[in-house]
């Protein structure tokens, strides 16, 4: 009987985490297969000619950022939308702002960080933005956007 019930916790054990993983690796998918898409629409639109890097953006348009050096060897950003039209790509020239080190400055210059969860380029309405996620001193959930260009404040949102 103690064998029956110790291989029946061992069964659903195992079943739960192989199930958790299906459902990740399947949740995970669709950003995989847009993230491609849009290194490809880059590199075919002559935008970059070595992709490096790239991630989702959610702001109030949706664009996959993609990393990565251009034919004259610069190192760009370019921001492909998720509706995946060539004509509405926007991109910068990394050496033509800040650094992901200098935006993390300029918040922690603000004092009261406890915890980064994340920095990302993205581009919204004034143009590139870093968007800082971060915990504060009281485990607050907090969203800055920092300019690329300058270093400037765009939008806070705190305290959540």
């Amino acid at each position: 009987m103690k064998n029956w019930l110790i291989f029946i916790s061992v069964f659903m054990v195992s079943l739960s985490l192989v199930i958790s993983i299906l459902v990740l690796w399947k949740a995970e998918a669709p950003f995989h297969s847009i993230e491609e898409k849009a290194e490809q629409l880059a590199l075919d639109a002559k935008a970059l000619a070595i992709v490096s890097e790239s991630y989702t953006y959610n702001g109030k348009h949706s664009y996959v950022t993609v990393f990565g050096v251009d034919e004259y060897g610069d190192k760009k950003a370019v921001f492909v939308p998720t509706n995946l039209k060539a004509d509405s790509i926007k991109e910068v020239f990394l050496k033509d702002g800040i650094t992901e080190k200098q935006a993390l400055s300029v918040l922690k210059n603000e004092g009261n960080v406890q915890n980064v969860l994340s920095i990302k380029l993205g581009y919204e309405e004034p143009g590139a933005v870093w968007e800082i996620t971060y915990l504060n001193n009281n485990d607050k959930l907090n969203y800055v956007y920092i300019m690329f260009k300058d270093g400037d404040w765009w939008k806070r949102i705190t305290n959540l």
